[in-house]
C-alpha cells in the first residue's frame, strides 16, 4: 500500500507543472491570470472589467501585491499565463516576485497589464521603462487638457480627459467603432524612440500637457500635446503583449458607467467608451485576437510531392504554407495578399508574394537560381496587431553533375564551329601541301 501511494504521489508531482500550465499552441488564449492589487476594494470598484474576463473563460487569482507567498513559478514552470498589476503604489512585491521576475515573465512569452496613476511607485515606473515607455519625471504630474476635457468638469481642474484619438487598427480595438470618447484621469507617458515595438493606443490631444497641480508652472512642461500617450501597448519579438495605462480609473466601474460629453461639442453619450475600449483591448492583449500560426510548411520539385534532400540549380519548385488566425474560440483561415517567401543565402535571391485560395493555404512556384550553396526558405511576416511569423527551412542547392549537362550546349555552338573548322582547314592544308608540286 505504501509503495502504491508513493508511486501515485510521484506521478502527481511529475504532472503538476503541466497541469498548472494552460497555454498551448492549440489554444493560445491566456486562461489563468494573476491579479495583484494594492487594496482588495479594487476587486469591487473594477468588477465590471474583471467579470468581463471571467465571462470569457479566464480564471482570475486575486492577491495583494505585498502577499509574502507570491510566486509566478513552481518547479520551474509558470503557474499563470498572464499578469495584471493594479497596484500602482507598491514599492516592493511580496514573496519571490520582483522587477526581474516580472520582466522574465514577459520574456518567456507571457502577457502583462499595468494600471498606474499619480501614486505610481519607482517599481512600477521601472517596469514601464523596461517595456519601452517613460512616465513623467515629476511623480505628482498628471495630464491636463483645457480643450478636450469632459464637460462635467467645466468648473474643475480639467484632469478628467475625454479622448477619442485611437490607434487605427481593427485587430487591436475590434471592428466595431468606438463611438463615445474614453474618460481618462491619470499620468501620461512618452514612448522610447529607440523601441519600435511600442505603440500608442490612446493619445492626448494637441492641447494637453503634463504638470503638477500643486505647484506653479514656471517652465514649459516636459510632456505636451500629442506626444503624450495615455495608453500604450507593446508586442515583443516573442509575441508577448503588454498594456500600459497611466490611469487605473480607466478600468473602474464609475468611468465605465459615466455619461460623457466632450467640451466644445453638443453630443452627449449616455455611456463612455471605456468599457468597449478596455474590453476590446484586453481581447488583443490576451491573444483572443490577432494571433497567427503557420502549419504544413512544404516544398518540393514541380510535379512531385516528396520533399527532396537538396535541389539542383535551375530546378522548378513549389512552396506552400497554411496560415490560421485564432478567433478566440477556434482557428480560422487567415486571408491576406502581402505574405512573401524569400529564397535566401546571405541575401534574398528570390522574393515571391504568395498566392492564396481564401482558405488559409498560401503557395507559389519559382525556379532555383543558377547559384549553388546552402539556401533557406524564409517567411518573415509582420503586420500591425498580429503576432509575427518567422519561418525558415534550410536546403542545399548543388550544381549539375558532369553527366547531367546537355551533350551539345547551344551557347557553345561557336566554339564547336571553330574546332571543326580548324580541323577541316588543317586537313585541307595537309592535302595541298603533300600533293602540290
Amino acid at each position: 500500500m505504501e509503495k502504491t501511494l508513493l508511486f501515485r504521489a510521484s506521478i502527481l508531482l511529475f504532472l503538476l507543472p503541466f497541469l498548472c500550465s494552460s497555454f498551448s499552441s492549440e489554444n493560445p488564449t491566456d486562461r489563468r491570470i494573476l491579479v495583484l492589487l494594492d487594496d482588495l476594494a479594487i476587486r469591487s470598484s473594477h468588477s465590471i472589467f474583471f467579470n468581463s474576463l471571467k465571462s470569457r473563460g479566464f480564471d482570475l487569482d486575486f492577491k495583494l501585491a505585498e502577499d509574502p507567498k507570491l510566486s509566478l513559478k513552481r518547479y520551474g514552470q509558470y503557474l499563470y499565463d498572464g499578469l495584471i498589476l493594479f497596484s500602482p503604489s507598491i514599492k516592493r512585491f511580496g514573496g519571490s516576485l520582483d522587477l526581474a521576475s516580472v520582466l522574465e515573465f514577459v520574456d518567456s512569452g507571457h502577457d502583462l497589464i499595468i494600471g498606474a496613476d499619480s501614486s505610481a511607485s519607482d517599481l512600477i515606473r521601472d517596469i514601464a521603462t523596461e517595456c519601452g515607455v517613460d512616465f513623467d519625471e515629476d511623480a505628482a504630474a498628471v495630464v491636463i487638457d483645457h480643450t478636450s476635457y469632459a464637460a462635467s468638469e467645466a468648473e474643475g481642474d480639467h484632469t478628467l480627459i475625454a479622448s477619442d484619438d485611437f490607434i487605427q487598427s481593427d485587430v487591436i480595438l475590434g471592428e466595431k467603432k468606438i463611438a463615445a470618447p474614453v474618460l481618462f484621469r491619470g499620468i501620461g507617458h512618452s514612448l522610447n524612440a529607440a523601441n519600435s515595438l511600442v505603440l500608442k493606443v490612446l493619445s492626448a490631444s494637441p492641447s494637453a500637457y503634463s504638470a503638477n497641480l500643486k505647484t506653479k508652472l514656471s517652465s514649459p512642461p516636459s510632456l505636451t500635446g500629442s506626444a503624450i500617450s495615455l495608453v500604450s501597448v507593446v508586442q515583443a519579438r516573442n509575441n508577448a503583449r503588454v498594456l500600459l495605462s497611466g490611469s487605473l480609473d480607466l478600468f473602474s466601474n464609475r468611468l465605465f458607467r459615466s455619461a460623457v460629453q466632450k467640451a466644445g461639442t453638443s453630443i452627449k453619450y449616455e455611456k463612455s467608451g471605456n468599457e468597449q475600449f478596455v474590453t476590446e483591448l484586453s481581447k488583443w492583449i490576451f491573444h483572443e485576437r490577432g494571433h497567427l500560426k503557420a502549419v504544413n510548411v512544404k516544398h518540393h520539385k514541380a510535379g512531385e510531392t516528396a520533399e527532396p534532400a537538396m535541389y539542383r540549380i535551375n530546378d522548378d519548385l513549389e512552396y506552400s504554407v497554411d496560415i490560421y488566425e485564432w478567433s478566440g474560440t477556434s482557428w480560422k483561415p487567415y486571408v491576406a495578399d502581402d505574405v512573401q517567401v524569400q529564397f535566401y543565402m546571405m541575401s534574398p535571391y528570390v522574393l515571391k508574394t504568395l498566392s492564396n485560395d481564401q482558405k488559409g493555404h498560401y503557395y507559389t512556384s519559382f525556379r532555383v537560381p543558377d547559384v549553388y550553396g546552402v539556401f533557406q526558405f524564409k517567411v518573415e511576416y509582420q503586420r500591425l496587431g498580429y503576432t509575427s511569423l518567422s519561418l525558415s527551412k534550410q536546403i542545399p542547392v548543388r550544381p549539375f553533375r558532369h553527366n547531367e549537362y546537355e551533350r551539345f550546349i547551344t551557347a557553345a555552338y561557336p566554339y564547336y564551329g571553330a574546332s571543326f573548322s580548324s580541323m577541316a582547314g588543317f586537313f585541307v592544308f595537309t592535302i595541298i601541301y603533300l600533293y602540290n608540286k
